[in-house]
Formats: structure tokens, sequence, C-alpha cells
């Protein structure tokens, strides 16, 4: 027998199943990339931002002048081939900083922005239609993490005011010269400027690892003797470092000087290089986690991706090309005596209690046969015998059936209860015909 058929159509359930295989890949993705709804709205000094100290604005001005310009969620920036601009927060890990510093001696350039403002949501009365990441500035404030990294340690940034700045044969004022950001003091020298402000403080500078590089030298007024050039290591690759950040955020690109500079700081970061440019978002608060979806197609996952995929279209396959509807499920309990043995049957042997069988056995043979010979002995004992004698006078040879009964309520094993059985239905035969 067969149930009905179903009241959903093969087209509607392969819609559910692709609708829900789609919204599972959109979740792998949108954990990929950081769409958890738990955006750092305080932060806005990052690379997608429109806010006064983000830096969108230098995103899209290298973008017009033909860089390959990208964003990463990824904290593993030792794969990072090209130029890594790093925007850390005013929470950033020092620890983590200086790792990432170290680990890119070798692997590429990098350009460190420093924060500086402090900002804050737009009030309650903005005009409609302002773009949500717009903040107001609350004051400027050197981040605390500074002293806290080894390799910055030595050398001490301070806030101050300024008349201006100049560098790489610019020059100009500050969006906000009452506020600017500058490294004071610089005991061992790690840093050559590349832009001071008129006090003489360094405002952007490149760092001296013992690496070769003369369009940065050349760029910061220094000269260095054959000697100490032959023995500059041309595999390091620069560590550029931006003290003052609005001479290179949304809030410095207001002014045609201050946005020369920042492509000039951007071209000897590169030193002529045609490299890929990657603006970091994780130490300002947006990392993301790997990509799942790339991560179950590459090795050793790869394997276990594609027999998934495998088990999954055979499994579709067999349910839309199955012939009819489904048979119906025999019931767990059947009604009728047969079935009311055959559980009872099943009962017995699965706890194995055989020797409750040939008492009632006997008992039940007994009183057919008394039936069938019309005895009327209610005593078991008295009916037997009774039964005993009916075979006497019809001259039946063989056990009598006291024996044979007591034989099959003594039984203990199968084979035992059988044989015993047997012969009590025997007598019942021969006394019946």
């Amino acid at each position: 027998m067969s149930r009905a058929a179903s009241p959903f159509s093969p087209g509607k359930v392969a819609l559910v199943l692709l609708v829900g295989a789609a919204a599972f890949l959109l979740l792998l993705y949108a954990l990929a990339e950081g769409w958890t709804g738990d955006a750092n709205e305080r932060n806005t000094a990052h690379a997608n931002s429109n806010a006064l100290n983000g830096f969108r604005g230098l995103v899209t001005l290298l973008e017009q002048r033909g860089y390959d310009v990208s964003t990463s969620r990824n904290r593993d920036m030792v794969d990072i081939d090209g130029l890594l601009v790093l925007t850390p927060g005013t929470n950033t890990d020092p620890d983590e900083l200086q790792n990432v510093l170290e680990q890119r001696r070798y692997v590429g350039p990098t350009l460190m922005i420093l924060p500086k403002w402090f900002s804050a949501p737009l009030p309650a009365e903005a005009p409609e239609g302002t773009p949500v990441d717009w903040v107001r500035l609350g004051g400027g404030l050197t981040p605390l993490w500074f002293e806290q990294v080894d390799m910055l340690e030595p050398m001490e940034l301070s806030m101050g005011s300024t008349r201006g700045w100049r560098g790489i044969g610019l020059e100009g004022a500050l969006p906000d010269n009452a506020q600017a950001q500058a490294i004071t003091e610089i005991p061992e020298k790690e840093l050559f400027p590349l832009v001071s402000d008129t006090e003489g403080d360094l405002l952007a500078g490149y760092w001296n690892r013992n690496g070769y590089h003369p369009e940065l030298a050349e760029a910061g007024g220094v000269q260095f003797s054959p000697e100490v050039e032959d023995a500059q290591d041309d595999e390091i690759w620069p560590l550029v470092i931006v003290a003052e950040p609005d001479l290179i955020n949304n809030y410095g690109l207001a002014d045609r000087n201050r946005a020369l500079l920042a492509l000039n700081l951007v071209e000897l970061s590169l030193e002529d290089y045609d490299l890929p440019i990657v603006f970091d978002m994780t130490m300002p608060g947006f990392g993301g986690g790997e990509n799942l979806l790339t991560l179950a197609f590459r090795p050793p996952f790869l394997a276990a991706t594609l027999c998934l995929l495998l088990a999954a279209l055979v499994i579709a396959w067999r349910a839309f090309r199955r012939f009819g509807p489904p048979l119906a499920e025999a019931p767990a309990l059947t009604r009728g005596k047969t079935q009311l043995a055959l559980n009872g049957a099943a009962l017995v042997e699965r706890t194995r209690r055989w020797h409750l069988l040939g008492a009632p056995y006997a008992v039940l043979v007994s009183r057919r046969i008394a039936t069938a010979l019309h005895i009327r002995e209610g005593d078991e004992m008295a009916r037997e015998a009774a039964i005993d004698a009916a075979m006497a006078s019809r001259g039946l040879d063989g056990p009598s059936f006291t024996h044979s009964a007591e034989v099959l309520r003594n039984a203990r094993r199968p084979a035992e209860l059988m044989r015993a059985a047997s012969a009590v239905r025997s007598i019942e035969r021969m006394l019946k015909r």
C-alpha cells in the first residue's frame, strides 16, 4: 500500500533547497567580510570612512591615479604582497603592532599613520541627509600605546601648536594648527624626517633600519658615506611613519599641497615599484575571520568538500527520481489474535523464558481433548487421569497423557519443549479420530 502524494511539487522543494543553500553561502561570506552588525562606529579613522579623520579620500585619490587599491580584514599581514597602509586606532595592541612592523621588514613596504583625533557622532540637530559616518572632532589625543611599542619607545610623541609644515618640496598649513601631533624626541636617529613643522619637529619620516632607500634619503635630505651605503641591505623594505594624520586624511586632503604631499609619501614608500596598495582594517577594529568559502576549496579540505557535494547530488537525484509516492509504514502494533500470538512469541524469544510455555500448553491441550471427549472433570489431575482412561479404553499404546504432560511442564530448552509439545499434540490427534 502507499500513501497519498506529497502536496509539495518537486519544483517547490528544489526552490526551498536552493534558497537555503544560498542563505548558507551568504552567511559564510558575511562572517568572512565582518558583516556581523557590530561595526565599530566610534572609530572612523579607517580607509572606508568619509569622516574628517577617515582615509576614504586618499583611497579615491590613489584609485584615480591608477593604483590598485584594496582593503584587508585579514589579521595575517605577512602574506600581503604590496604596500601595506596601517591606520592603528587608539586601542591597538602594541605587541601586535610591533610584530607586524618586524614581520614586514623583508616582506614589503609599510606606511603607518598614527591616530590623533577623538571623534563623536553628529548631534541630533544635524541636517537631514547627513552621511552616517560623518563625525565631529572633539580634540587631539596622542595614542597611549606609542610608548609601549618597543621600537618606538625611545621617541616622544607630543601635541602642540605650529605655524605650518614643509617637506618634499612642498609647504603649507595644517587644517588645525593649534593641534599638531609631532615626534619631538628621536634619541637614536631611528627616523629620518621627510616632513617637519616650522619648529623642526618631525611630522613624517622613514625608519632607519639599515636599508638601502636612495629615493627616501634624497627626499629627506640625508646623505650617507660610501662605506655606509655599501653596508646597507637592499632587501629591506621601507617603513614610513606619518605622525600627523592631518597631512593625509580626509581633513588634510581638502588642500592641494597636502594632497600632493600625501601622494608623494605613498609613492616614496613604493620606491618606484608597481605594487598594489592595501589598507589594513583590522587595527581600527574591523577585522574579519578566515573566508570559509575559499577555505573549503583549499587542501586539505577540498577532498571533504567534493565528497560532500557528490553525496548531496546523489541524494537529490534519488529524491527527485523516486517512482510513485512512498510506501506507507507498517503500524507498530497489528490487531488480531495472530499478531497477538506473534508478539507474545517474540517477547518470549527476546527474554528466553522457554520454561514458561510448557505448563500453559499442556493445560490448553488437555482442555481441548476434554471438550472433544465430553470429559467434565474440572481438576487438572483428574482431567488428565480421565484422558489416560480414554486412551486405555481405545487400546492406544505409548506414553500416557499424564506422563507426556509432565515432561512438557518440565521442559527447559527449546528442543525439549518442541519434542514434548509434539508428543502431547500426537495424543490429541489420536483421541480426536
